[in-house]
């Protein structure tokens, strides 16, 4: 049987994508047209999408699951017209990416590399060792697990908060509302690698923050709307938080105008920290069309509920 497969990201997406998911495809056993257009939408089997390309999921009547490119499912999971299954993307490549982003810059912190940078004086300033500083990881899905092993390898104090109760081997590990004071009251380093979930929205507030060590350092590459942005903006004027890298923002491309471009004690990168790679986002598209078509169960499948 082939599957008829509907590639939903629009001319500079198809361009990167099609040649990786026919790889993919064909390695992974399954037969499938793959098109970047849909004069049948009832003829579809698969959807991969790219948030914002579908306003109406309603005309796939036949399809069997809609495979997102993104691993964020915030503007989708509450579309009342998507009844089909939704999987996010996970991607081995994407974890790698984001583990890099995120030990780089606490270890900028840690090791107070900007102080450096530019300096004509002799500022004989010794970091402690990383068994010394306080990070928190917000967060203890894949992409924060990750991370936050990868710290504790370099021995980093590392605690992690999630909503559930978890236990990760080296990792100090807090949920519920007490252990969200506990985690943020020894943050030295604060990571933010939360899904956006209504529960989660302005999780970084003014009461949060002020709960803070003085001087703390906020990586926030997990969700813009996580972050109360004239909060962040206040404690950094007032001198308590010492310094935030924002790589998400509630507006993308973050606006000119937006006061974080040109606040000294803010860095902004240009949502860069996960990536999601053509090649190997493709094998995972490829997998669980294989799977859906041989009865198996969809990887990364999302929970509606939850919302992610």
């Amino acid at each position: 049987m082939t599957a008829n497969i509907y590639f939903t990201g629009g001319h500079e997406a198809w361009r990167r994508y099609k040649g990786p998911l026919l790889v993919a495809l064909k390695q992974a056993g399954v037969a499938a047209v793959l098109s970047p257009t849909c004069p049948d939408p009832a003829a579809v089997d698969y959807l991969v999408y790219l948030p914002g390309t579908v306003p109406d999921f309603t005309p796939f009547t036949n399809a069997k699951a809609v495979l997102s490119l993104w691993a964020g499912v915030e503007t989708i999971v509450g579309d009342k017209t998507l009844t089909q299954p939704l999987a996010r993307m996970v991607d081995d490549s994407l974890t790698e990416g984001m583990v890099e982003y995120v030990t780089g810059h606490v270890l900028r912190y840690h090791l107070g590399i900007d102080r450096f940078i530019g300096a004509t004086g002799w500022n004989k300033v010794v970091p402690p060792l990383a068994r010394d500083r306080k990070v928190t990881v917000l967060g203890l899905g894949q992409l924060g697990t990750a991370c936050a092993q990868a710290l504790a390898g370099l021995r980093f104090d590392v605690a992690g908060w999630s909503r559930r109760p978890k236990e990760i081997e080296g990792i100090t590990c807090l949920s519920g509302a007490d252990g969200l004071d506990e985690a943020l009251a020894r943050a030295e380093i604060l990571v933010l690698l939360l899904p956006r979930t209504p529960e989660t929205e302005n999780i970084v507030n003014a009461a949060t923050l002020a709960r803070m060590p003085q001087g703390a350092a906020v990586i926030n590459p997990g969700r813009g709307a996580l972050v109360d942005e004239a909060a962040l903006l206040a404690s950094l004027d007032a001198g308590h938080l010492g310094h935030a890298t924002l790589d998400v923002f509630r507006t993308e491309p973050l606006p000119a105008e937006h006061p974080f471009w040109a606040h000294p004690k803010v860095t902004v990168t240009p949502h860069i920290a996960a990536e999601t790679r053509a090649a190997s986002a493709s094998r995972v598209i490829a997998e669980n069309v294989r799977r859906c078509e041989s009865g198996l169960p969809l990887l990364n499948l999302v929970d509606r509920a939850a919302g992610y």
